[in-house]
């Protein structure tokens, strides 16, 4: 039996499924190296770390509005990160 040929739906699903996958993997890319940027300008202290941590704030926002991760994990890894910058700032003071 020959294969069906694919209606113009499935043809439309599959291009809509391997954009949405590009865009969520990019976006959860620059997610992770937004957090491990932070931690290490966290690491080695100085002011570029409040900068830091609000930029990686920003794209794990924009990562979670994107469906590219879940929104409680963007909000964790926000939390996560301040207490990391804040006992770095407490401890370096």
């Amino acid at each position: 039996m020959a294969t069906k040929t694919k209606k113009r739906s499935s043809l439309k699903r599959i291009r809509q499924t391997a954009r949405r996958t590009t865009i969520k993997t990019l976006a959860r890319s620059a997610a992770r190296t937004a957090l491990k940027t932070a931690r290490d300008v966290i690491e080695k202290g100085g002011e570029a770390a409040e900068t830091a941590v609000a930029e990686a704030s920003s794209i794990l926002d924009r990562a979670a509005k994107r469906g590219a991760i879940k929104k409680n994990a963007a909000r964790r890894g926000r939390s996560r990160l301040a207490k990391r910058a804040a006992k770095k700032k407490s401890g370096a003071a």
